[in-house]
């Protein structure tokens, strides 16, 4: 009898990489002519980034700059959980911008479902925590089961480990 094959279906972030994200585009927005005399910052908040600004458009600006060094150091932008609008607080604009980490279980049983409904058969999917564990005899199968995830745009940074 052949051994299962598995791996795990996790959401995490590298928070060095988005550390150096933030420190590059704090850089950019000191030294950028368009930002001059905005007060425009961008800083760590506790667990997530905080933009603050003397304009809604500035605010924004600096938000996109923010993007842009994340997509450099090769991040997804589903990490992201920014707000809408910029929310005014006193003389300045705060746009707060929280960092997605982890599946939620009600993700992980839309994930777990996708693979049971589209998936081959004989691959099952197991919650554990913020995670997903996909098992399989077949090692063809789980790197179908890994496109079909990757196919389906759901709205989490996904990686795939523990690759047995």
């Amino acid at each position: 009898m052949a051994a299962e094959s598995s791996f795990d279906i996790v959401s995490k972030l590298d928070r060095q990489e988005v550390d150096n994200a933030l420190n590059q585009a704090g850089k950019e927005l000191s030294q950028r002519f368009d930002f001059k005399g905005t007060g425009t910052t961008i800083t760590w908040q506790g667990e997530d980034v905080e933009i603050r600004s003397s304009s809604e458009e500035r605010a924004l600006a600096a938000l996109e700059v923010f993007k842009e060094k994340l997509v450099k150091r090769k991040l997804s932008l589903k990490i992201l959980d920014a707000a809408d609008e910029p929310k005014l607080s006193g003389k300045e604009y705060r746009l707060p911008v929280a960092l997605k980490e982890g599946i939620t279980s009600e993700d992980a049983k839309k994930i777990s479902k996708l693979i049971r409904d589209e998936g081959p058969k004989g691959v099952k999917a197991q919650i554990q925590g913020d995670e997903l564990r996909v098992s399989s005899k077949k090692k063809d199968d789980l790197q179908a089961v890994q496109n079909l995830v990757k196919e389906k745009d759901l709205d989490l940074a996904l990686q795939f480990v523990n690759y047995r």
